[in-house]
């Protein structure tokens, strides 16, 4: 079954996320598992998406990674709660410090893509 999806603009948790196919919790037509419920914002929108496809998808500008200087400050949206954190605090958890949704282990491997101060290993 082909399944279309369009750009959206949804409110979660009182909060703006702009993807595809963007369901309730922040799961994405590219990331759909029951642990894809994180959104991040780019440093250059400062707008949430669920993930750097979303972002090309619709955005009209590429993509800039979450500027090293601005760690201290919330970019990361849990879908299940709306919690905010820092990316710092993102990236050493493997849960939401606020309601305990487990993260998707494998979205480590594009952090790069999201955050300045992480190299492509």
């Amino acid at each position: 079954m082909n399944m279309r999806f369009h750009a959206v603009v949804v409110r979660i948790h009182g909060h703006e996320v702009r993807g595809v196919g963007v369901d309730s919790e922040t799961r994405c037509a590219h990331y759909g598992t029951e642990r894809d419920v994180v959104a991040m914002k780019f440093g250059c929108c400062e707008t949430y998406v669920p993930c750097v496809r979303c972002h090309e998808s619709v955005a009209d500008h590429d993509a800039e990674p979450w500027p090293t200087a601005r760690t201290d400050e919330p970019a990361v949206l849990c879908g299940v709660c709306g919690f905010e954190m820092t990316p710092s605090e993102y990236v050493a958890r493997s849960s939401c410090p606020e309601c305990a949704a487990a993260f998707n282990p494998g979205c480590e491997a594009h952090y790069h893509r999201y955050f300045e101060w992480i190299d492509d290993a």
